[in-house]
Parts: C-alpha cells; sequence; structure tokens
C-alpha cells in the first residue's frame, strides 16, 4: 500500500479506531474529513453477507435520494418513435436507436451516466452487454430502467435516482452526496439508500445481511458505522 500523505495522516487521526459510530456521528465527522479544495464527493461502502458468485445471491437494485447526489446524470435513452419523444420531453440528453447502438460499439462512446431503454428496443440493445454491463450501465428490468414508462424514469434519474450492484467482493458502492450538502440531507440520504439494499436482499442470504457500513469522502478516510444501529433507525424512523 502506498504511503499516505500529511494530510491524510492528520485527519485519520480524527477517527477513534475501532469505533462504530451512529449514522448521524458518522456523517458529521466524514464532513469534516472532506477539507480538499474541492466539493468532495461522500461515498457509501457496505459489505453483505452475501456470495455474489451464486446467481441467487446477486444484490441489485435502486434507490431515490431524496437530494440527490449532487452530480448532473447524462441519461440516454434506446427508444422510438412516441416513446423517443417522451424521453425528450422528460429532459433524457441522449435519445435514439440503431445509431447510437452502433456509435457505442463502433466508437466507444460511453459520454453518459444511465441508460434507459424501452422493451421493444431490447433485442437490440442487448448486444451492448459486454460494453455497458462491467460499468454499471446496461438498462435491466430489475431495476425498472426498461420500461415503457421512460417519461418517468428519466426524471427520477435526473432528481436523485442511484442504482447499486454488489462487486464481487460482496460490497455495495454508492455516492450518497456531496460534502457540501447539509448533515440532514447526508443523513436522509444514507437512509434511503440502506432501505434499498435491505429491500433488495435476495431469499438465498443466510446470516447476518448487512455485514459493515463505512462512509469516506473522496480525499479522506472512511469512517465505520455501527450496523445494527444503522438498521434499527431505519425501523424506528
Amino acid at each position: 500500500m502506498p504511503k499516505r500523505g500529511k494530510r491524510y495522516r492528520a485527519l485519520k487521526e480524527l477517527v477513534e479506531k475501532g469505533k462504530l459510530y451512529s449514522p448521524k456521528e458518522a456523517i458529521a465527522l466524514v464532513k469534516k474529513l472532506a477539507n480538499a479544495k474541492f466539493d468532495e464527493t461522500i461515498d457509501a461502502a457496505i459489505r453483505l453477507g452475501v456470495d455474489p458468485r451464486h446467481a441467487d445471491q446477486q444484490v441489485r437494485g435502486m434507490a431515490i435520494l431524496p437530494h440527490g447526489t449532487g452530480k448532473e446524470k447524462k441519461v440516454l435513452v434506446f427508444a422510438q418513435g412516441e416513446k423517443a419523444e417522451e424521453a425528450k420531453a422528460a429532459g433524457a440528453d441522449y435519445v435514439g436507436g440503431m445509431e447510437l447502438i452502433e456509435k457505442i460499439q463502433k466508437e466507444g462512446w460511453l459520454d453518459f451516466d444511465a441508460t434507459v431503454s424501452t422493451p421493444d428496443m431490447m433485442r437490440h440493445v442487448s448486444r451492448l452487454g459486454r460494453i455497458l454491463g462491467p460499468r454499471g450501465l446496461m438498462p435491466s428490468p430489475k431495476t425498472g430502467t426498461v420500461t415503457n414508462d421512460v417519461a418517468s424514469v428519466v426524471k427520477e434519474i435526473k432528481s436523485g435516482r442511484v442504482e447499486f450492484r454488489v462487486d464481487k467482493y460482496g460490497i455495495v458502492h454508492v455516492p450518497i452526496g456531496k460534502a457540501s450538502f447539509s448533515e440532514d440531507q447526508l443523513y436522509e440520504n444514507f437512509r434511503a439508500l440502506l432501505s434499498a439494499v435491505i429491500k433488495a436482499k435476495p431469499p438465498a442470504a443466510k446470516g447476518q445481511y448487512i455485514k459493515s457500513i463505512a462512509l469516506s469522502p473522496t480525499m479522506g478516510p472512511s469512517v465505520k458505522i455501527d450496523p445494527n444501529v444503522a438498521q434499527k433507525e431505519i425501523v424506528l424512523e
């Protein structure tokens, strides 16, 4: 592991070693740790008690963060005719059919953050699986991004919808906002994400589902959250 700089080490001293913080304590601390010269992103890392090697233990879903992520998302919609017009009216950045599919295939064009597709277009979009899949950009019925209601989904993505998918290590990584957000905004976004991850628990997952949770700013150390306290707050509030 590369040696950490003086700034990072100084910030690390602010985090009590071995302590599991409550969500609100962690958010207050992580905001203090985000002292870079730009508006750092606050990321959540949730380690799950699943084995992603098994298809029946895959975790994938979406959450609508009430205060967004602080980043304007570019949305691409694969649609034609009336649905294409609905997508444009809803604010989609790119709308089209085969011409966009070929642009991605032939030019490696990936200047977008999310994709939506109507069901009839998926037989063509499926050929992009190897390109979009590893980047988490492939439209999927599981996340509601394969739909005829393209307008609603585009608006949701623009207003704060995020998709999550467990990685090969059993961890879900999702940004919950910017350091400039208030503590309340970050807390509400965090609760929305954790609630969605809990609801996405696969039936085949046994034992403790939420193993650990950590928040971290782009350029700072992580702060660990007590998963039991976090889950109780979601149930109680």
